[in-house]
């Protein structure tokens, strides 16, 4: 049985005003570019490494990642949604209305309300339930939940509205819930955050969920992988195409500069963001 879950009176009222200013803000960022490449590193072309090994045998369990979420530790959350998708959002969408876009991994990412908002129907899969109730708390949406039969353990979330539902269970789980196909996929920290060794896997069943005339973007972050092991794990050029190649065509729309003061930790001195668009071959 499904159990409902709305915000409060207030919290009701605030919703259309929250969503028209956050639709509204969505609308101006189109018009803006995201930051390009400073002057000293525009100039610099993106060194290229093979698969590290430090990257091969690095292995984060699903309980590491739910951890994440308990503690707080959800700094590859971005508040104001992903820059690259706003601006490169008309190519994305190709001028087209009433899509199905799914989100893998998809935590509380912002920019499922954005489409929701503009009428298409968002599925997304996450581990972390408390990530999907805080989309579902913070973007003041009412929901219910209910256990899925096909995965035990497995819940999903949908909103009251009916065009947002969030699986919570492993992506890899995630096909036995026969949700069926998509025509768009934003990939955002989600392929970078399976582990090496499973990449094959993900991207079996990413290539599974997408329909015919499919739009699919990826991005993805460059860096010396021999300076930090990731999560975010460092995913090659060369890699892209031999897991998506034999499908997709592939080109890389833009590569921005992403380097904040907390990559300092990582123990690297820069990092870029490369946005991929795949299409059917």
């Amino acid at each position: 049985m499904a159990r409902l879950h709305a915000p409060r009176d207030g919290a009701q009222r605030a919703e259309a005003r929250t969503g028209n200013n956050e639709l509204a803000s969505f609308m101006d960022w189109r018009q803006r570019s995201p930051q390009t490449m400073g002057d000293t590193k525009a100039s610099l072309d993106i060194k290229e490494f093979p698969d590290s090994e430090v990257h091969q045998t690095r292995v984060l369990t699903l309980k590491e990642w739910q951890d994440k979420w308990v503690t707080g530790n959800t700094t590859f959350h971005q508040e104001k949604g992903n820059q690259l998708l706003k601006k490169h959002l008309e190519t994305f969408l190709n001028g087209q209305s009433g899509l199905r876009v799914f989100f893998p991994l998809c935590g509380k990412a912002v920019e499922m309300k954005w489409f929701a908002d503009r009428g298409h129907n968002v599925v997304g899969v996450e581990i972390s339930e408390l990530g999907i109730r805080e989309f579902f708390k913070e973007q003041n949406l009412s929901y219910s939940e209910e256990q899925l039969a096909e995965i035990p353990g497995a819940t999903v979330f949908k909103s009251s509205s009916g065009n947002i539902s969030l699986y919570c269970c492993s992506i890899f789980d995630l096909p036995r819930a026969n949700i069926g196909q998509f025509d768009r996929i934003w990939d955002r920290g989600a392929l970078v955050a399976i582990n090496p060794d499973d990449r094959k896997r993900y991207t079996d069943i990413i290539l599974s969920l997408l329909r015919k005339g499919f739009r699919y973007l990826l991005a993805v972050l460059s860096y010396d992988p021999t300076k930090h092991a990731g999560p975010p794990f460092y995913v090659a050029d060369a890699e892209i195409r031999k897991l998506f190649g034999t499908k997709c065509s592939i080109s890389c729309l833009e590569k921005v500069d992403a380097f904040e003061e907390r990559h300092k930790h990582w123990g690297i001195d820069y990092i870029f963001e490369k946005l991929y668009l795949l299409t059917e071959k």
